[in-house]
């Protein structure tokens, strides 16, 4: 099964998740999501995914400077952040529940 749809829908989700216990800029947060097993994500989808939670008001920015490059703007949850992953949450929860009622082929 191509994973690029189902990933598509879960991104936002799983970028809040990586940035629940840990600031991170995007190029960390890119690392970890590959890390915990999304190793088809992009670049663009993720730097695509931050702009969008930025914009929406989920995440704040700060900049930090490097010694070894350039500045690195990172990323922060903010309570409406961490508001949206609690219900983004929930909602997966529910939906991976179903599906796998769905598959196992047990009556819901």
């Amino acid at each position: 099964m191509d994973t690029t749809q189902l990933l598509k829908g879960v991104l936002d989700l799983a970028v809040l998740a990586v940035l629940r216990d840990e600031d991170g800029y995007g190029y960390d947060i890119l690392r970890r999501l590959r890390s915990a097993g999304l190793d088809e994500v992009g670049d663009a989808s993720v730097y695509g995914t931050l702009r969008r939670l930025f914009q929406a008001g989920a995440l704040t920015t700060y900049v930090v400077p490097s010694e070894s490059g350039p500045h690195r703007k990172y990323y922060a949850l903010n309570a409406a952040g961490r508001a949206q992953l609690a219900q983004s949450g929930k909602v997966w929860h529910g939906f991976a529940q179903t599906m796998q009622t769905l598959i196992g082929g047990e009556a819901a």
